[in-house]
Protein backbone atom coordinates (compact mmCIF):
# COMPACT_ATOMS: atom_id res chain seq x y z
CA UNK A 1 0.00 0.00 0.00
CA UNK A 2 1.38 3.21 -0.95
CA UNK A 3 2.39 5.69 2.11
CA UNK A 4 -0.01 8.13 3.40
CA UNK A 5 0.98 11.89 1.91
CA UNK A 6 -2.75 13.27 2.76
CA UNK A 7 -5.73 11.23 4.87
CA UNK A 8 -8.04 13.27 3.16
CA UNK A 9 -6.95 12.91 -0.15
CA UNK A 10 -6.74 8.59 0.35
CA UNK A 11 -9.89 8.56 1.71
CA UNK A 12 -11.97 10.63 -0.77
CA UNK A 13 -9.94 8.77 -3.57
CA UNK A 14 -10.57 5.01 -2.00
CA UNK A 15 -14.16 5.64 -1.43
CA UNK A 16 -15.57 7.35 -4.65
CA UNK A 17 -12.96 5.92 -6.82
CA UNK A 18 -15.87 3.16 -6.35
CA UNK A 19 -18.50 2.92 -8.84
CA UNK A 20 -21.31 1.94 -6.60
CA UNK A 21 -20.04 4.93 -3.82
CA UNK A 22 -20.38 7.35 -6.58
CA UNK A 23 -23.61 6.46 -8.04
CA UNK A 24 -24.47 6.88 -4.10
CA UNK A 25 -23.32 9.37 -3.56
CA UNK A 26 -24.15 11.14 -6.92
CA UNK A 27 -27.68 10.74 -6.40
CA UNK A 28 -28.23 11.62 -3.15
CA UNK A 29 -26.03 15.66 -3.98
CA UNK A 30 -26.83 16.23 -7.90
CA UNK A 31 -29.88 18.30 -8.15
CA UNK A 32 -33.35 16.93 -9.22
CA UNK A 33 -33.17 18.34 -12.73
CA UNK A 34 -29.65 16.92 -13.52
CA UNK A 35 -30.28 13.52 -12.29
CA UNK A 36 -33.40 12.99 -14.46
CA UNK A 37 -30.79 13.50 -17.78
CA UNK A 38 -28.54 10.84 -16.01
CA UNK A 39 -28.29 7.61 -17.44
CA UNK A 40 -26.98 6.30 -14.06
CA UNK A 41 -25.84 2.86 -15.71
CA UNK A 42 -23.53 4.37 -18.04
CA UNK A 43 -21.64 6.05 -15.39
CA UNK A 44 -17.87 5.65 -15.67
CA UNK A 45 -14.91 6.13 -13.30
CA UNK A 46 -12.38 8.15 -15.39
CA UNK A 47 -8.38 7.40 -14.00
CA UNK A 48 -7.45 10.91 -15.13
CA UNK A 49 -6.61 13.80 -12.50
CA UNK A 50 -6.46 17.61 -13.65
CA UNK A 51 -4.43 18.82 -10.16
CA UNK A 52 -1.19 20.29 -10.72
CA UNK A 53 1.68 18.72 -8.67
CA UNK A 54 1.97 21.78 -5.99
CA UNK A 55 -1.59 21.65 -5.62
CA UNK A 56 -2.28 17.84 -4.56
CA UNK A 57 -1.70 19.10 -0.57
CA UNK A 58 -4.78 20.56 -0.62
CA UNK A 59 -6.68 19.26 -3.80
CA UNK A 60 -8.07 16.01 -5.14
CA UNK A 61 -10.64 15.48 -7.75
CA UNK A 62 -12.64 12.74 -9.66
CA UNK A 63 -13.51 12.41 -12.96
CA UNK A 64 -17.24 10.73 -14.06
CA UNK A 65 -18.20 9.95 -17.92
CA UNK A 66 -21.98 9.87 -17.96
CA UNK A 67 -24.37 10.04 -20.08
CA UNK A 68 -26.32 13.83 -19.97
CA UNK A 69 -29.49 14.00 -21.92
CA UNK A 70 -28.83 11.20 -24.51
CA UNK A 71 -25.38 13.14 -24.89
CA UNK A 72 -21.90 12.08 -23.58
CA UNK A 73 -21.03 14.22 -20.51
CA UNK A 74 -19.02 14.70 -17.47
CA UNK A 75 -19.20 15.29 -13.99
CA UNK A 76 -15.94 16.35 -12.31
CA UNK A 77 -15.64 16.56 -8.67
CA UNK A 78 -13.07 18.63 -6.66
CA UNK A 79 -12.31 18.05 -3.05
CA UNK A 80 -10.66 21.09 -1.55
CA UNK A 81 -9.42 19.95 1.76
CA UNK A 82 -7.46 23.06 2.82
CA UNK A 83 -7.67 24.93 5.77
CA UNK A 84 -9.79 27.78 4.46
CA UNK A 85 -12.14 28.05 1.13
CA UNK A 86 -9.87 29.55 -1.47
CA UNK A 87 -11.51 32.54 -3.46
CA UNK A 88 -9.71 31.39 -6.79
CA UNK A 89 -11.63 27.22 -6.96
CA UNK A 90 -13.69 28.84 -9.93
CA UNK A 91 -10.58 30.17 -12.16
CA UNK A 92 -8.85 26.23 -11.01
CA UNK A 93 -11.83 24.79 -11.97
CA UNK A 94 -11.86 26.58 -15.41
CA UNK A 95 -8.70 25.29 -16.21
CA UNK A 96 -9.73 22.22 -14.82
CA UNK A 97 -12.97 21.96 -17.30
CA UNK A 98 -10.53 23.39 -20.65
CA UNK A 99 -8.30 20.25 -19.73
CA UNK A 100 -10.67 17.42 -19.92
CA UNK A 101 -12.00 19.19 -23.39
CA UNK A 102 -8.94 18.92 -24.55
CA UNK A 103 -8.72 15.13 -23.06
CA UNK A 104 -11.82 14.35 -24.90
CA UNK A 105 -10.88 16.01 -28.66
CA UNK A 106 -8.20 13.60 -28.68
CA UNK A 107 -10.80 11.10 -28.25
CA UNK A 108 -13.60 11.76 -30.20
CA UNK A 109 -14.64 14.94 -32.46
CA UNK A 110 -16.37 18.09 -31.70
CA UNK A 111 -18.93 18.44 -30.39
CA UNK A 112 -17.46 19.46 -26.96
CA UNK A 113 -19.20 17.31 -24.13
CA UNK A 114 -21.19 19.24 -20.71
CA UNK A 115 -19.00 18.99 -17.54
CA UNK A 116 -20.87 19.71 -14.68
CA UNK A 117 -18.25 20.98 -11.66
CA UNK A 118 -18.95 20.15 -7.97
CA UNK A 119 -16.94 21.34 -5.57
CA UNK A 120 -16.84 19.32 -1.92
CA UNK A 121 -15.57 20.54 0.65
CA UNK A 122 -14.75 19.89 4.79
CA UNK A 123 -12.52 22.62 6.12
CA UNK A 124 -12.71 23.59 9.43
CA UNK A 125 -14.78 26.99 8.46
CA UNK A 126 -17.55 27.68 6.33
CA UNK A 127 -16.74 28.59 2.69
CA UNK A 128 -16.76 32.01 1.89
CA UNK A 129 -15.60 32.11 -1.47
CA UNK A 130 -17.35 32.34 -4.56
CA UNK A 131 -19.43 29.78 -5.94
CA UNK A 132 -19.09 30.65 -9.59
CA UNK A 133 -16.78 31.88 -11.89
CA UNK A 134 -18.61 34.99 -12.54
CA UNK A 135 -18.45 35.84 -8.61
CA UNK A 136 -14.68 36.71 -9.49
CA UNK A 137 -15.15 39.29 -11.73
CA UNK A 138 -17.07 41.73 -9.66
CA UNK A 139 -19.85 43.45 -10.87
CA UNK A 140 -19.23 43.61 -14.68
CA UNK A 141 -22.11 45.53 -16.62
CA UNK A 142 -24.59 43.22 -18.14
CA UNK A 143 -23.48 44.24 -21.41
CA UNK A 144 -20.34 42.40 -21.43
CA UNK A 145 -21.44 39.28 -19.99
CA UNK A 146 -22.06 37.98 -23.35
CA UNK A 147 -18.17 38.08 -23.23
CA UNK A 148 -16.76 36.43 -20.15
CA UNK A 149 -16.87 32.81 -19.45
CA UNK A 150 -19.51 32.15 -16.71
CA UNK A 151 -20.74 28.20 -14.80
CA UNK A 152 -21.88 27.90 -11.49
CA UNK A 153 -20.06 25.51 -9.52
CA UNK A 154 -22.59 22.68 -7.30
CA UNK A 155 -20.95 23.47 -3.95
CA UNK A 156 -21.28 21.21 -1.14
CA UNK A 157 -19.82 22.55 2.24
CA UNK A 158 -20.07 19.59 4.67
CA UNK A 159 -18.65 21.51 7.81
CA UNK A 160 -22.41 23.30 8.04
CA UNK A 161 -24.45 20.30 7.12
CA UNK A 162 -25.89 18.29 10.25
CA UNK A 163 -25.74 14.51 10.65
CA UNK A 164 -29.67 14.44 9.60
CA UNK A 165 -28.82 16.55 6.22
CA UNK A 166 -25.92 14.30 5.69
CA UNK A 167 -27.76 11.64 2.86
CA UNK A 168 -26.46 8.21 1.10
CA UNK A 169 -26.02 4.51 1.90
CA UNK A 170 -23.66 3.65 5.02
CA UNK A 171 -20.46 4.35 2.99
CA UNK A 172 -21.20 7.55 1.65
CA UNK A 173 -22.48 9.09 5.81
CA UNK A 174 -20.05 7.75 7.30
CA UNK A 175 -17.26 9.25 4.75
CA UNK A 176 -19.06 12.54 5.21
CA UNK A 177 -19.35 12.28 8.95
CA UNK A 178 -15.58 11.80 8.98
CA UNK A 179 -14.54 14.62 6.58
CA UNK A 180 -17.04 16.80 8.48
CA UNK A 181 -15.60 16.08 11.60
CA UNK A 182 -11.64 15.93 10.36
CA UNK A 183 -10.90 19.49 11.54
CA UNK A 184 -13.21 19.72 14.57
CA UNK A 185 -12.13 19.93 18.26
CA UNK A 186 -13.91 16.68 19.65
CA UNK A 187 -13.86 14.20 16.58
CA UNK A 188 -12.93 11.75 18.94
CA UNK A 189 -16.13 11.66 20.31
CA UNK A 190 -18.04 11.41 17.31
CA UNK A 191 -16.44 8.04 16.16
CA UNK A 192 -18.79 5.72 18.29
CA UNK A 193 -21.87 6.73 16.05
CA UNK A 194 -19.81 6.91 12.84
CA UNK A 195 -18.39 2.99 13.61
CA UNK A 196 -21.76 2.13 14.74
CA UNK A 197 -23.35 3.33 11.54
CA UNK A 198 -20.90 0.74 9.53
CA UNK A 199 -22.86 -2.78 11.40
CA UNK A 200 -24.34 -3.28 7.92
CA UNK A 201 -21.55 -2.61 6.00
CA UNK A 202 -18.99 -5.20 7.51
CA UNK A 203 -21.96 -7.77 6.12
CA UNK A 204 -20.62 -7.00 2.53
CA UNK A 205 -17.76 -8.36 0.99
CA UNK A 206 -15.98 -5.41 0.54
CA UNK A 207 -16.83 -4.44 4.32
CA UNK A 208 -13.42 -4.83 5.81
CA UNK A 209 -11.71 -3.34 3.02
CA UNK A 210 -13.33 -0.19 3.69
CA UNK A 211 -13.24 -0.76 7.36
CA UNK A 212 -9.30 -0.70 6.64
CA UNK A 213 -9.70 2.66 4.72
CA UNK A 214 -11.62 4.16 7.68
CA UNK A 215 -9.72 3.08 10.61
CA UNK A 216 -5.85 4.28 8.81
CA UNK A 217 -7.73 7.62 8.70
CA UNK A 218 -8.72 7.85 11.73
CA UNK A 219 -5.26 6.89 12.80
CA UNK A 220 -3.93 9.76 10.85
CA UNK A 221 -6.43 12.59 11.30
CA UNK A 222 -7.75 12.32 15.36
CA UNK A 223 -4.97 13.72 17.38
CA UNK A 224 -4.36 11.56 20.69
CA UNK A 225 -6.11 8.58 19.37
CA UNK A 226 -4.44 5.27 20.49
CA UNK A 227 -4.61 2.22 19.13
CA UNK A 228 -6.06 0.85 22.48
CA UNK A 229 -8.58 3.62 22.61
CA UNK A 230 -10.17 3.11 18.62
CA UNK A 231 -9.89 -0.43 19.70
CA UNK A 232 -12.28 0.16 22.75
CA UNK A 233 -14.33 2.34 20.05
CA UNK A 234 -14.75 -0.49 17.61
CA UNK A 235 -15.35 -3.49 19.96
CA UNK A 236 -18.30 -1.47 21.40
CA UNK A 237 -19.76 -0.11 18.05
CA UNK A 238 -18.77 -3.39 16.12
CA UNK A 239 -17.36 -6.63 17.99
CA UNK A 240 -14.55 -8.13 19.48
CA UNK A 241 -12.93 -9.74 16.56
CA UNK A 242 -13.04 -6.02 14.99
CA UNK A 243 -11.14 -4.63 17.39
CA UNK A 244 -8.32 -7.31 17.68
CA UNK A 245 -8.10 -6.39 13.84
CA UNK A 246 -7.32 -2.69 15.27
CA UNK A 247 -4.37 -3.46 16.73
CA UNK A 248 -3.47 -5.53 14.01
CA UNK A 249 -3.47 -2.55 11.70
CA UNK A 250 -1.77 0.05 13.82
CA UNK A 251 1.20 -2.28 14.16
CA UNK A 252 0.85 -2.45 10.32
CA UNK A 253 0.71 1.06 10.04
CA UNK A 254 3.99 1.67 12.41
CA UNK A 255 6.09 -0.35 10.52
CA UNK A 256 5.04 1.08 7.23
CA UNK A 257 6.02 4.42 8.68
CA UNK A 258 9.00 2.79 9.78
CA UNK A 259 9.82 1.42 6.49
CA UNK A 260 9.12 4.48 5.09
CA UNK A 261 11.09 6.73 6.50
CA UNK A 262 14.38 4.04 6.54
CA UNK A 263 13.37 4.54 2.54
CA UNK A 264 13.04 8.61 2.60
CA UNK A 265 16.49 8.45 4.68
CA UNK A 266 18.65 6.09 1.83
CA UNK A 267 16.93 8.55 -0.58
CA UNK A 268 18.13 11.60 1.16
CA UNK A 269 21.36 9.93 1.92
CA UNK A 270 22.14 9.16 -2.01
CA UNK A 271 20.88 12.45 -2.98
CA UNK A 272 23.50 14.34 -0.49
CA UNK A 273 26.65 12.17 -1.29
CA UNK A 274 25.65 12.79 -5.39
CA UNK A 275 25.30 16.05 -4.35
CA UNK A 276 28.41 16.52 -2.69
CA UNK A 277 30.52 14.80 -5.43
CA UNK A 278 29.40 17.17 -7.74
CA UNK A 279 30.03 19.99 -5.84
CA UNK A 280 33.61 18.89 -5.13
CA UNK A 281 34.31 18.35 -8.22
CA UNK A 282 33.26 21.61 -9.91
CA UNK A 283 35.06 22.88 -7.46
CA UNK A 284 38.23 21.50 -8.48
CA UNK A 285 37.34 22.10 -12.21
CA UNK A 286 36.45 25.88 -11.74
CA UNK A 287 39.45 26.66 -9.37
CA UNK A 288 42.07 24.85 -12.41
CA UNK A 289 40.41 26.30 -14.99
CA UNK A 290 39.35 29.82 -14.02
CA UNK A 291 41.37 30.11 -10.85
CA UNK A 292 40.33 32.73 -8.11
CA UNK A 293 38.13 34.59 -10.77
CA UNK A 294 35.88 31.10 -11.16
CA UNK A 295 36.07 30.66 -7.58
CA UNK A 296 33.82 33.81 -6.97
CA UNK A 297 31.06 31.95 -8.33
CA UNK A 298 31.46 28.69 -5.85
CA UNK A 299 28.70 30.57 -3.32
CA UNK A 300 26.42 30.95 -5.56
CA UNK A 301 26.80 27.48 -7.07
CA UNK A 302 26.73 25.74 -3.36
CA UNK A 303 23.50 27.31 -2.93
CA UNK A 304 22.41 24.68 -5.79
CA UNK A 305 20.19 21.72 -4.32
CA UNK A 306 19.28 20.08 -7.62
CA UNK A 307 21.85 16.99 -8.70
CA UNK A 308 20.74 17.72 -12.18
CA UNK A 309 21.74 21.58 -12.47
CA UNK A 310 24.84 20.60 -11.14
CA UNK A 311 25.40 18.23 -13.86
CA UNK A 312 24.54 20.80 -16.29
CA UNK A 313 27.67 22.89 -15.11
CA UNK A 314 29.85 20.32 -14.59
CA UNK A 315 29.23 19.65 -18.48
CA UNK A 316 29.54 22.94 -19.71
CA UNK A 317 32.70 22.69 -17.27
CA UNK A 318 33.80 19.93 -19.65
CA UNK A 319 33.50 21.92 -22.94
CA UNK A 320 33.95 25.50 -21.77
CA UNK A 321 37.20 27.60 -21.62
CA UNK A 322 35.39 31.19 -20.96
CA UNK A 323 34.10 31.51 -17.60
CA UNK A 324 31.50 34.05 -19.13
CA UNK A 325 29.74 30.77 -20.54
CA UNK A 326 29.66 29.32 -17.28
CA UNK A 327 28.15 32.34 -15.56
CA UNK A 328 25.50 32.71 -18.51
CA UNK A 329 24.68 28.62 -17.19
CA UNK A 330 24.73 29.66 -14.21
CA UNK A 331 22.45 32.62 -14.52
CA UNK A 332 19.91 30.53 -16.16
CA UNK A 333 19.26 28.09 -13.43
CA UNK A 334 18.51 30.69 -11.22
Amino acid sequence: MEPITNPHDRLFKQIWSDRDAAQDFLSHYLPPEILALMDQETLEVCKDSFIQEDLREYFSDLLYKVSLGNEDGYIYLLFEHKSHSDRLTPLQLLSYIHSIWRLHLKQASPPLPVIVPMVLYHGPTRWTGPDSLLGLLGKPDPTLLDYVPHFKILLYDFSSYSHEEIKGAVLTRAALMLLKHAFIPGFAGKLPEIFYLLRTLLEKETGMQYLETILRYVFHTVEGMGAEDLKAIVEDNLSTAKGDFVMTLAQQIKNEGIQQGIQEGIREGRQYGLRQGLLEGIELAISIRFGARGMKLMPAIQKIEDPSQLEAIKETLKVTRKLSELEKVLKSLR
